[in-house]
């Protein structure tokens, strides 16, 4: 089945159930911020395997306590898809055990 993109609603109500998440450029985007620059560093790598598992990947800057993530879906135009808010959801999910808040 095709990806297809999602309308400005459907991510907005989308949104709610991903605090700290937001829309900016066609592309949903977080900022991380983590006790030290190794903690960043493991959660950038964390990232790295999920986005391989997914084969989905996000634009990812490692600062020296911060991670930032944009993530949408090139191969439809670069807009925001059901693969965005997977990946969203995924790293949302892993993102407390390195110690990280918003």
């Amino acid at each position: 089945m095709p990806v297809e993109p999602l309308s400005a609603e459907e991510i907005e109500r989308r949104l709610t159930e991903l605090p700290g998440w937001s829309l900016a450029d066609d592309a949903l985007s977080r900022m991380y911020r983590l006790p030290s620059h190794m903690a960043a560093a493991a959660l950038v790598a964390h990232i790295a395997a999920v986005q391989e598992e997914l084969d989905h990947h996000a634009d990812t800057t490692l600062g020296y306590n911060t991670v930032e993530l944009s993530t949408c879906t090139h191969s439809v135009g670069g807009v925001v898809t059901q693969l965005d808010f997977t990946l969203a959801r995924r790293v949302e999910d892993l993102s407390a055990a390195h110690g990280a808040r918003g």
